[in-house]
C-alpha cells in the first residue's frame, strides 16, 4: 500500500494525461502533488500531456519516454498517476512500462486506489500487480466500448441520411490552424523535431505533423 508518511525526500515524478486539448490535467496534478506533500516525497518533475490518446503506440508516448529517462538516470524512485487509464489504455504499453519501472526499482503509485506496485522493501506488491492487470484490462475495454458506440452512432446517422463532419464553411483555414498552434510553429521553426515539439508543447504527434504540413503548404 501507500508508503508511510515518515518516508522523507523520496524523489518522484508526476505523470498526468488527457486525451483532448479541450481537457486539462490540473485536477490530476493538484491531487498528486498533495499526496507527495503528505508523504514527504519530493516532486522532481511534472510530466503533463494533452491531446494524446491512451491508446497511442508506445513509440508515440513521449511522456512515458521522459519517465523512463528519469528512472534510468536514477532521478526518481516513484511515478505517480491518478489512475491506471491515465498511464495507458493499451495493455501492451501499460504492462511494458510497469515491468521497466520495476526492473529499475521504481514504484508506480496510482491515486484512485491509493496503492503502489513496490513494497517498502523494494519487492513487488502482489495485490497491486493483480489490481493493475484488472484495471488495465478495464481501461482497454472502456475505450473499445466508446469506439463501438461512436461507430454505431455514425452508422445510424448515415442510414438516416444525415450529413456528417463539420458544417459547411466551418473548416479552419491554414492560417487559423497555425494561429491556434503557434507554440508548435515556434518550436518547428527553431529546428525541433516533430517528437520534441510535441513533448515541449504537450500536443500530440499527429497535431504537430499537421502543423508541419500546414507550414510547408
Amino acid at each position: 500500500m501507500i508508503a508511510s508518511k515518515k518516508t522523507k525526500s523520496v524523489p518522484v515524478a508526476i505523470l498526468a494525461r488527457v486525451s483532448t486539448d479541450k481537457q486539462n490535467t490540473a485536477r490530476q496534478i493538484q491531487e498528486l502533488e498533495q499526496v507527495a506533500a503528505e508523504n514527504g516525497w519530493e516532486v522532481v518533475e511534472v510530466i503533463e500531456t494533452a491531446g494524446l490518446s491512451g491508446n497511442a503506440k508506445d513509440g508515440d508516448r513521449h511522456d512515458l519516454s521522459r519517465v523512463r529517462a528519469l528512472a534510468t538516470e536514477r532521478k526518481i524512485r516513484k511515478v505517480l498517476v491518478h489512475e491506471v487509464s491515465r498511464l495507458a489504455r493499451r495493455n501492451s504499453t501499460a504492462h511494458k512500462f510497469l515491468e521497466e519501472m520495476e526492473a529499475l526499482g521504481v514504484s508506480l503509485y496510482w491515486h484512485s486506489q491509493r496503492i503502489e506496485t513496490l513494497l517498502s522493501n523494494g519487492k513487488r506488491n502482489p495485490a497491486a500487480s493483480i489490481m493493475f492487470s484488472l484495471l488495465a484490462e478495464m481501461a482497454r475495454n472502456e475505450r473499445e466500448t466508446l469506439v463501438e458506440r461512436i461507430n454505431s452512432g455514425l452508422a445510424q446517422a448515415r442510414r438516416e441520411g444525415k450529413k456528417l463532419g463539420r458544417p459547411e464553411g466551418s473548416s479552419l483555414s491554414p492560417k487559423e490552424f497555425l494561429a491556434i498552434h503557434k507554440d508548435v510553429v515556434k518550436q518547428l521553426r527553431v529546428g525541433q523535431s516533430i517528437r520534441n515539439a510535441a513533448k515541449i508543447t504537450g500536443k500530440s504527434v499527429s497535431t504537430v505533423q499537421r502543423v508541419k504540413a500546414a507550414i510547408r503548404n
